[in-house]
């Protein structure tokens, strides 16, 4: 693997007298896909809200880049390319795709020294970024409450890659979708990673997991139980490392 997109070193995180981390260390590859698998409680959503800056860890660093790095706000692990798509997602359902698209970042034309939205050219720039991605949605005109779960997670996660995002997080993305939306999500999440993105998947569904990683990371109370190639190790390794039952491969994937 070439220089890691994001290192971990020993991340520690405690509430009081309780230790949700312990010492937390794995790296994460450009154009790579981690599913993070463990328990309820384990420390997973914890850690995501580290990385993504809604949370600071007690001990341990980071490295993005190679470069030491530290979120105060999801809005500067935003800036720095690093961004959480959770299962309610972070579209404002009662205004169009282009609309959401463009949020924050609209382009604008003068007419008479006065800027207005240019609507032609926001709609051109996301139909050919869905297009390119295989997202097909019939009108996007149509206001975002009007789609499926599925071309929701699509804009999302287009408009994620189209403004330079690095690393995506990924929190339990197809809890609410269907089989075939589940499919065509797990397709994005490969069309995103062979553009260099790195992306961290948290799924409960171990066929998920396998279908879509190429590494799998395992958390248990609060530790890195596993850490092991897809294709080197069986959905039933993986839950005796969840349970506890066996560490085996648990070092770093070679």
């Amino acid at each position: 693997m070439t220089e890691p997109l994001l290192v971990l070193e020993n991340v520690t995180k405690n509430y009081g007298a309780i230790q949700a981390l312990r010492g937390i260390s794995f790296s994460i590859g450009k154009g790579e896909v981690v599913a993070l698998l463990g328990d309820n409680g384990a420390g997973k959503s914890t850690l995501v809200k580290i990385i993504a800056g809604g949370l600071e860890p007690s001990s341990g660093r980071m490295l993005f880049e190679g470069k030491e790095f530290l979120a105060k706000s999801p809005a500067e692990a935003k800036a720095a390319g690093i961004e959480t798509v959770y299962q309610d997602l972070s579209l404002c359902t009662n205004v169009d795709v282009v609309a959401n698209f463009f949020m924050g970042r609209e382009i604008t034309r003068k007419v008479l020294g006065i800027p207005i939205l240019d609507e032609r050219a926001m709609e051109a720039v996301v139909g050919k970024a869905l297009a390119s991605a295989g997202t097909r949605i019939p009108s996007l005109r149509t206001n975002v409450e009007h789609l499926s779960g599925g071309q929701r997670q699509a804009i999302e996660l287009n408009r994620f890659v189209h403004w330079g995002g690095k690393l995506v997080l990924l929190d339990e993305p197809f809890a609410a979708l269907g089989v075939e939306q589940t499919r065509r999500g797990l397709e994005m999440i490969r069309q995103v990673a062979n553009q260099g993105i790195g992306v961290v998947i948290i799924t409960h569904i171990m066929q998920q997991a396998f279908q879509v990683a190429d590494r799998i990371v395992v958390i248990r109370q609060g530790v890195v139980a596993g850490d092991v190639a897809r294709n080197k190790t069986s959905p039933d390794a993986v839950i005796n490392m969840i349970t506890g039952e066996t560490l085996a491969g648990a070092g770093p994937a070679g």
